[in-house]
């Protein structure tokens, strides 16, 4: 028991095995150097969990309820456009945006020509294929009926 304290001890008992050759399996590749530190990276046992963090992080607007003469306003800009249609008039629309993974959403603004405006659906169909609810615009601008 005594031996086995003192070889514990001892600074030199692997200087027999300083001047070897390095080992080189036979049967495992080499590992590069990058694969080697990649094994010592840290775990990411919360994989995605920023990216919810995140996303329960991220801000949305409520969707504004226009009041009757701001809705009739809208309604006379959209049968100007619909008199105008053939020339694809040039117009700029603010309109409600639903978030696709939380409730409420945001006010985004495009411009461009508009292609149609289709009353089945009662949707503005402009010329780059954009279409846009007519319920969710809340300003029609930027087009020549003096609005």
């Amino acid at each position: 028991m005594k031996e086995m304290n003192m070889e514990s001890t001892d600074p030199h008992r692997y200087d027999d095995m300083l001047d070897l050759p390095h080992h080189v399996s036979a049967t495992h590749p080499h590992m590069s150097r990058a694969d080697r530190a990649a094994q010592f990276s840290p775990f990411a046992a919360l994989t995605g969990f920023g990216a919810a963090i995140q996303e329960t992080g991220r801000l949305t607007e409520e969707r504004l309820v226009l009041e009757e003469d701001m809705r009739r306003e809208l309604d006379e800009k959209l049968q100007l456009l619909k008199e105008q249609i053939q020339t694809c008039p040039a117009a700029s629309f603010t309109y409600f945006l639903q978030d696709e993974k939380k409730e409420g959403g945001e006010y985004v603004t495009v411009a461009g020509n508009v292609k149609k405006i289709r009353e089945t659906d009662r949707m503005v169909v402009l010329t780059d294929g954009t279409r846009i609810p007519v319920e969710d615009i809340i300003e029609i601008s930027g087009f020549g009926g003096g609005y």
